[in-house]
């Protein structure tokens, strides 16, 4: 597997170590065959043996097996030994003891598994039906991932083919997270960290920082705790964003009219200020036909159009347009339409958009968003790595 599939969470205890806990020794090899004599004690025999793996983010590393059975129906019955083997041509060895019907054996687990029930004087039962850790049944991973970026959170998405598969072994997807670099285009594989699990194609990812940038991947788990392989991972990066704020036009209403992204001064974004400042980032101007522009204000901010089709919400807008797109002229308001400005900072360059709603005689209503993250062209949706 890849370096990145290592999580930051802990890792997997030994096999002999988690057995030891339950009162067992490893390597010592028996005879004893599922199903075979029980020398004459005719104790009860534990039925119907399951498994169940315990993902760790990488699919050939599991983090253990948890087994279960149903309990023998007799009462001299005082524990339950379970053996296992690390191929279908090994000898059996005792793998654990345990007085619960199930027994989670920690680590990458053996091949195969069975189970006895044991009575005070050291007699044990029929073995139950032997389990194989069956890596057939491993799902594949969601084909497509996508992303939208909102205030301190990610929405993720993701194609349903590993579900539609194998509908009746399907189980839930597990969510990851770790930093992106944007310099280096790159994901840090060192930092993984599991972000939670979901039954549904979709997961939101909460209690983010703004401008930090973040890669995502996603993973299927059959009923049987099989984790498929990961997928090609995805980065987007948290923003400031606002809805419906009103902007006057200047020849309306002058304190209101002029609007600022973020305000270093004072440390706060989305701010509606007076039209007649130069230190805006646009303002709104009614011109003689009774249309309203979006003005840029500062030498250092820039105007482009997002497209020239409407876009039905403020997700609807992509990365930035590229840097040639932009211009220093205004641009008119409509309805509908997205608008994306280029401002230069002292810490660098940044991007924020615009989606306006409304355009009435007098002002204007509009959707917002901004990138903190300098250099950071993701304003919305990201739907692969670039």
């Amino acid at each position: 597997m890849p370096a990145r599939r290592a999580l930051s969470f802990p890792r997997r205890l030994s096999a002999c170590a988690a057995v030891a806990v339950l009162l067992s020794a490893c390597a010592d090899t028996y005879t004893t065959e599922p199903g075979g004599s029980d020398g004459g004690s005719e104790l009860g025999t534990p039925s119907n043996l399951s498994y169940q793996l315990l993902p760790s983010g990488d699919p050939t590393l599991p983090d253990g097996v948890l087994l279960r059975w149903t309990d023998a129906d007799d009462s001299r019955v005082s524990d339950y030994v379970i053996y296992s083997r690390a191929s279908s041509t090994a000898s059996w060895s005792l793998r654990g003891t345990t007085t619960s019907n199930t027994f989670h054996d920690a680590g990458v687990p053996h091949l195969q598994y069975y189970v006895t029930a044991e009575d005070d004087a050291g007699r044990e039962s029929r073995g139950s039906n032997t389990v194989t850790i069956d890596e057939r049944n491993r799902l594949p991973a969601p084909a497509v991932l996508t992303s939208i970026s909102l205030d301190r959170a990610i929405q993720l998405a993701w194609s349903d083919n590993g579900r539609k598969t194998d509908p009746t072994g399907f189980d839930y997807y597990r969510v990851y997270s770790t930093p992106y670099s944007l310099d280096s285009g790159k994901c840090d594989d060192a930092s993984w960290v599991l972000e939670g699990s979901t039954v549904s194609e979709d997961f939101l990812v909460t209690g983010l920082a703004n401008g930090a940038p973040r890669c995502f991947d996603v993973s299927t788990v059959s009923l049987d705790g099989h984790e498929s392989a990961w997928g090609t991972p995805r980065h987007d990066t948290p923003r400031y964003d606002a809805r419906n704020v009103i902007v006057d036009a200047q020849q309306v209403a002058l304190s209101t009219s002029g609007f600022r992204f973020y305000e270093p001064s004072t440390q706060r974004f989305g701010v509606v200020l007076p039209g007649d400042r130069t230190d805006l980032d646009f303002r709104v101007d009614r011109r003689s036909d009774g249309s309203l522009w979006l003005v840029p204000v500062r030498a250092d901010v820039r105007l482009a159009l997002y497209s020239t089709v409407p876009v039905t919400d403020l997700t609807s807008i992509d990365v930035a347009p590229l840097r040639s797109a932009f211009a220093t002229g205004a641009i008119e308001a409509v309805p509908g339409y997205a608008y994306v400005f280029e401002i230069q900072l002292a810490d660098g360059l940044h991007y924020g958009a615009v989606r306006v709603t409304h355009v009435g005689r007098e002002y204007v209503i509009f959707d917002w968003s901004y990138q903190s993250d300098h250099g950071n062209p993701e304003l919305i949706r990201v739907v692969g790595l670039d």
